[in-house]
């Protein structure tokens, strides 16, 4: 999702099994970083706002260590498929689907984003 530059007051919002349900406020996401946010059920989840305004989320959790480190992972591209690479050992999972890109048996979930 691509957001025009006047959209300072939209709020964050994910699809999950009983809706949409919001995270945070847009302003609160800096491009090119991620943040965690908890979930309704306890989990958490890492958004992520790129330099051209896309939004993503995926689970917070390591499911290599276990750790919820996700969202302070370094995020880039490769061959055009956004990814953030786990702080811990390094692991890249891809921002849109959730899958390992070191490793295809292994995932995290990934939520559809969008703004309201």
């Amino acid at each position: 999702m691509t957001l025009a530059p006047e959209t300072t007051d939209l709020k964050v919002q994910l699809r999950l099994a009983e809706g949409w349900f919001t995270a945070c406020d847009l302003s609160a996401l800096t491009p090119g970083r991620g943040a965690a946010a908890l979930l309704p059920d306890g989990r958490q989840v890492a958004l992520f706002r790129d330099r051209a305004d896309r939004l993503y989320a995926v689970d917070n959790r390591d499911p290599f260590t276990g750790a919820a480190v996700l969202s302070r992972g370094l995020t880039g591209t490769h061959q055009d498929r956004p990814f953030v690479a786990s702080p811990l050992l390094k692991q890249r999972f891809d921002l849109i689907s959730g899958e390992c890109l070191d490793d295809g048996a292994v995932r995290v979930a990934a939520y559809e984003v969008r703004t309201a």
